[in-house]
Order: C-alpha cells, then structure tokens, then sequence
C-alpha cells in the first residue's frame, strides 16, 4: 500500500505524570518527522498547548489544538473516569468516532481510556473483547508481541482464541512476520499441563488458521522461541510489571559493582557501548505505547510517565498502523478466515450509551 496517504491522529496531552510540555514536545517531534502526511490534533488546555506552541521555534504546520475543559486524574477510577464528558479523553476519542480522526494516542488514566473507548467506538465485529498489546525484546532481536497485558483479568477460552488471531494480525501487518508463530502462556509445553482455560483456548486455536505451536513457558516470550504469546490479562500484566521491573534492577545492580573498586569501574567504561545497547533493549520508549486492539477505531495506551520520545514513537506507531488497516486486517481474519460471527460479533440485543452502540458478548452482560 502507497504511504502517501493523509491519517490524523488525535493526543491527548493531559492527566500524564510527566507533565503537559513533555507530551507536547513528542507531537511536535513526530510532526516534524513524519511530515504533511500525518496531522496531529493536540487535545487538552488550549491556552497551556498553544503557550508552548508560541515558544517553539518553527512550530510544525501539521498541528493543531482541540480544546479540553477538563483531565482525568491518575488515581481516579475506570467508571468515574467515563463520566468525565468533557475531558481529553472524552473529547479525542469523540473526535474518532465522529471520523474526525483515525487513531487516538493518551498516556493518562489507563482504566478510563480503555472504558471510554470501548463505549465511545464499540468493537470491531467479531471481537468478544478487545486487548492490550505489548511488545517484549528478545535475544533473536525481533519483539515478541504478548497479549493481554492487563484489559481482561477474567476470560474463557474464546477470548484467547480471538487475542491470538488480534496479535498475529498485528505481528504479520506491522511487524512484518509472514506467518508467526503464536504460542499459548502455561506453566509448561506438555499438553497436560496448565488449567481449563489454556486447554479449552488450545483446542479452540487448533482449528483455527494461526500459526499454532502449542503452550510455552514465560522463559520463552524473551528468547524469542514465539512472535506471539498469549495469555489472559491477570497474568500478562504481571509479566509487564515483572519486565518493567528489569532496566532499573540492572541499572542498581550496576552502580552496586562500579563502587566495589577500581577495576569494576574501569571494566563499565570500557563495556560502556555494550551497556548502553542493552539499556535500550529494555526501553519501553522505543515502541511509545501498547495498542488496544479489538476496539473500533486505533487507540494507544502510553506509559504515564512517557519522555517525549516514546510519545514520538506512539505517534508513529499509530499512523503505521493506520497506513496498513490493521483494524480492517483483523476483521477480516475473525470473520472470514476464524471463527465467523458467532463468536462475540455484534448481536441484536445491543444497548445505546450516549449515541453510541455498546454491543455486549452474552457473558459480559450484567
């Protein structure tokens, strides 16, 4: 497909722990970078936005400013976050739904943009639920693509099927890998190991299309023996934590040998290029975000605490993915080529919540 094409991405710059001007500098550095060909709507405070736009030497022309009364706080919940009409979540994700915008990027509140875009842009036909997708590094070099890491803490073996058809998907079209092999999370490769959930999600994969190789172990997602490893949301955001953890706990470990002695500190000078590749290894900064795949409409969930160049990375992400379809890609594995539409597509019984079509899988409803 040409990348010549116009996307407009929507960011929202406000309710993040690193402040307003860091998210701001990431739009402008992935406006400058991907040119005319990408529009970035900077959503939030517009007086703070455009005070910081002012003092920008030669301010990107493929930027503009949506206004927003209010942010949502870190520490508030995912219910009282959705209530919040007039915040940037709320007003960036309106902004895709109205077609105004192809993807929607925010390193806030992670319970509230996962609610709100799931009521404001609904599901993709198909999908029971949507997930949150991660990329891990690996020794091979290439990223693992681990989902869910933490949309769903309770599923059924249906929901897993449909993560692994999400995230080979996401691995073929973004990531370039031809046929990936997706691998079931369990506490070993034996098929007679794991719980009713790994089991009845591997018979489920094994009649559907995916590369399916089987159940692997935790080790396996940094060895890099899957492209895909799949998981319910409980314990894929525990290993996001746990992976999280990694950088800083080498970073400790370090500065802990350099003041043993001399020699210590003399052998980090001389591995200083060594280490510093190492560090960026383990830098979330280089893939700005994780994808909530399934939702109608593109939307990336950033850390909260992002630099402006995981923003940048987002950004770009985002605009990736909307060159390559990847949300049209996805519908079209779950429908024609998986499971068809009676396995958590839109149904008749669907409930209106502001306008928009909330659907609801039989067991989701309440």
């Amino acid at each position: 497909m040409a990348h010549d094409q116009k996307h407009t991405v929507v960011l929202d710059v406000m309710g993040a722990d690193c402040g307003l001007e860091t998210i701001v500098k990431g739009g402008i550095e992935a406006a400058r970078r991907i040119g005319e060909s990408l529009h970035i709507i900077l959503v939030g405070n517009d007086e703070r936005i455009k005070k910081i736009l002012d003092y920008t030497p030669d301010s990107p022309p493929n930027l503009s400013v949506q206004h927003a009364e209010t942010e949502i706080p870190m520490h508030l919940s995912a219910t009282d976050g959705v209530r919040m009409r007039s915040s940037s979540v709320s007003v960036g994700l309106r902004l895709v739904r109205e077609g105004k915008a192809t993807a929607f990027i925010s390193p806030g509140n992670t319970g509230a943009v996962m609610a709100t875009a799931l009521l404001t842009l609904g599901r993709i036909e198909g999908v029971s639920r949507p997930a949150i997708t991660s990329m891990f590094p690996t020794s091979t070099g290439r990223p693992t693509v681990v989902l869910d890491v933490g949309a769903n803490t309770d599923c059924k073996p249906y929901h897993l099927s449909q993560f692994a058809v999400m995230g080979s998907v996401y691995s073929s079209v973004v990531l370039d890998n031809e046929y990936p092999r997706v691998g079931l999370l369990s506490i070993g490769e034996e098929r007679s190991k794991g719980n009713e959930l790994v089991f009845g999600a591997r018979e489920l994969l094994k009649q559907s299309k995916v590369n399916f190789v089987g159940f692997i172990e935790g080790r396996d997602i940094l060895s890099g023996a899957v492209e895909v490893a799949v998981t319910d949301g409980f314990t894929g955001n525990i290993i996001l934590k746990l992976a999280e953890s990694i950088q800083p706990f080498l970073e400790k470990a370090l500065k802990r040998q350099i003041q043993t002695n001399l020699f210590s500190r003399v052998g980090v000078v001389l591995m200083g290029p060594f280490l510093r590749r190492m560090k960026s290894t383990f830098d979330y900064a280089e893939y700005g975000g994780a994808p909530l795949l399934g939702v109608n409409g593109i939307v990336i969930v950033c850390h909260g605490s992002s630099n402006a160049r995981a923003i940048m990375s987002a950004l770009m992400a985002a605009n990736e993915m909307a060159i390559k379809r990847i949300n049209e890609r996805i519908h079209e594995e779950l429908i024609n080529n998986h499971f068809g539409k009676n396995n958590g597509a839109k149904d008749k019984s669907q409930n209106l919540r502001d306008g928009v079509v909330y659907s609801a899988a039989p067991d989701d409803q309440r």
